[in-house]
């Protein structure tokens, strides 16, 4: 299993409308790619502005090329998107899963 995080800067305003995009338009999309498991959309205030982390877990590499094309470590942000942020991360982590307990 294989986590890939990314994340942006947006205003409070910002932060409900990428949550409403997130919902709307992201997860179906990630949720009709075979060896998607799932995704958290985190926020946090910080220096006046809203922090939002997005966590997406995978069942492999290929699961995510899928996704993201060959170049795994580029964020995928839909114009949309990138028009409520301040600034966003061009590329993103991965990680791999090494323990897990609950559903989450």
């Amino acid at each position: 299993m294989i986590e890939r995080v990314w994340s942006a800067r947006t205003t409070r305003e910002g932060a409900v409308t990428y949550a409403e995009h997130f919902r709307r338009v992201v997860v179906p999309e990630l949720a009709a790619i075979a060896g998607y498991r799932g995704a958290r959309l985190l926020e946090r205030e910080r220096d006046g502005m809203i922090e939002v982390v997005v966590v997406t877990r995978w069942q492999s590499l290929d699961s995510i090329r899928a996704f993201a094309g060959d170049d795994l470590d580029r964020a995928v942000v839909h114009d949309e998107a990138a028009s409520l942020f301040s600034d966003y991360d061009r590329k993103v982590r991965h990680f791999g899963v090494v323990a897990h307990d609950g559903d989450a």
